[in-house]
């Protein structure tokens, strides 16, 4: 069975290949827009997330350093404490010292005042404990060598003697 067509459009395979032709065209163009509306879509997404991503990268340089600048801040302020504390512990131990050395001289002193006290009262009660000895011997040695007739004339001695020691006075 041959089928002989006068002219090739009138060959049904003529037909279904030119509708084959145009329809993959029409498809085509219709699929290829959407695909490069869904690649250009995503293109614009993927654009959006870099400049999302350098905006996240700028951001977080700025942190970084703005914490680093806050970690240098906070490391002066430590040490500025730390030269302070020094100071004051040395100022705090001058003053300690000084006190201390200020009430060992108060103790001191009052060793030596209460030292100087004892020693007044020892050397009061030997005076007055040589007085005693020394009016009891006395009273012996009177007791003893003396007599009424030589009591009679010391006595007529000092009368006599009254009126000039009264002028002298």
């Amino acid at each position: 069975m041959s089928y002989g067509y006068a002219y090739f459009w009138q060959d049904p395979k003529f037909w279904v290949a030119m509708s084959f032709v145009l329809f993959v065209l029409l498809f085509g163009k219709l699929a290829w827009s959407r695909i490069t509306g869904m690649l250009d879509a995503r293109g614009a997404r993927i654009e959006t997330e870099l400049a999302q991503a350098a905006r996240l990268r700028v951001e977080a340089e700025a942190m970084r350093k703005q914490a680093e600048a806050d970690r240098a801040a906070a490391l002066a302020e430590a040490e500025d404490m730390i030269a302070r504390a020094r100071v004051e512990a040395g100022r705090v131990a001058e003053a300690a010292a000084l006190e201390a050395e200020q009430s060992a001289k108060r103790r001191e002193r009052m060793a030596l005042d209460r030292i100087a006290a004892a020693e007044a009262g020892a050397l009061a009660a030997v005076r007055n404990a040589a007085a005693d000895v020394a009016a009891t011997a006395a009273r012996e040695v009177l007791a003893q060598t003396m007599s009424a007739e030589k009591d009679a004339v010391l006595i007529d001695r000092a009368v006599a003697d009254l009126p000039r020691a009264l002028r002298a006075a």
